[in-house]
């Protein structure tokens, strides 16, 4: 079989990624890792779940495996196929299957995104057994017992057609995560930018415009990754009401009429 803690080592994280801590996630995260039960991480696009994860495999020491979950994501991506290598057949593990061998943390971003067939597999993985059945091997994979699976979604943003099974929901602790508040916020874009406080501020106050026309319009407000990528524009020198058109604006929506309503947001606060 292919994977070793040593294919897994290249998954480390070795410098502390900045977080800041929104409520009791860190301790409830830790526990759950401790008991070896999943988690499921509930929130808005660019909230901060994955560099939350980041940072949960930074502090345990655990090798992060992510994989971002998509409509063509099937059972085989995660667990691994046979492949023909230099004239022969082997057996290569995917993700997953890698992750369980050698103790990772797996994340699967947005897995409502995936396959069917994809939340069925984790549901071993996801319970007491903590096994994956490797149908194409007859092997069954027991987890090592620093193996923890860690899943993503947005309940807001995503369909009912597309939404977790309460079959699959009810193997994982929550957390749910939504944006900061305005103070820690403006921390967290003045950090990750170098922005001054009174230009962060006017982002954080803009992007709580936008976030009021969730529902009336857009299907998301801008995210505090837009904002950081914003802030980021503007340190390097680009004027604030371009930087919010090109990196909120044009990012949240197409249809003219509101982007032409986002634009004057940010023209009446820069």
């Amino acid at each position: 079989m292919e994977s070793s803690d040593a294919d897994a080592s290249d998954y480390l994280i070795h410098t502390e990624p900045f977080y800041v801590e929104q409520g009791e996630e860190i301790a409830i995260f830790e526990a759950a890792w401790n008991n070896r039960i999943p988690v499921l991480l509930k929130g808005p696009t660019g909230c901060g779940k994955t560099r939350f994860m980041e940072y949960m495999a930074w502090r345990l020491k655990r090798p992060l495996i992510t994989v971002s979950c998509h409509d063509d994501l099937t059972a085989s991506d995660l667990v691994g196929r046979y492949l023909i290598i230099g004239g022969e057949t082997r057996w290569i593990d995917g993700p997953l299957a890698r992750a369980v061998r050698a103790g990772a943390i797996c994340y699967l971003d947005e897995v409502v995104e995936a396959r069917k067939d994809t939340t069925v597999v984790i549901h071993p993985l996801a319970d007491d057994r903590r096994v994956l059945p490797i149908e194409k091997t007859g092997e069954l994979l027991r987890a090592d017992e620093h193996f923890c699976l860690a899943i993503s979604y947005n309940p807001g943003y995503q369909s009912i057609l597309k939404d977790l099974k309460q079959s699959t929901r009810q193997r994982f602790v929550a957390i749910e995560f939504g944006y900061p508040g305005a103070a820690l916020e403006t921390d967290i874009v003045m950090r990750e930018t170098g922005l001054e406080r009174q230009l962060a501020t006017m982002l954080v106050k803009y992007a709580g415009m936008t976030r009021n026309l969730k529902g009336n319009g857009l299907d998301e407000g801008a995210s505090t990754r837009l904002l950081v990528h914003t802030g980021k524009l503007i340190a390097s020198g680009i004027e604030p009401r371009i930087a919010c058109r090109s990196a909120i604006a044009e990012a949240l929506t197409d249809e003219p009429d509101m982007l032409a309503a986002v634009n004057e947001l940010g023209a009446a606060l820069f």
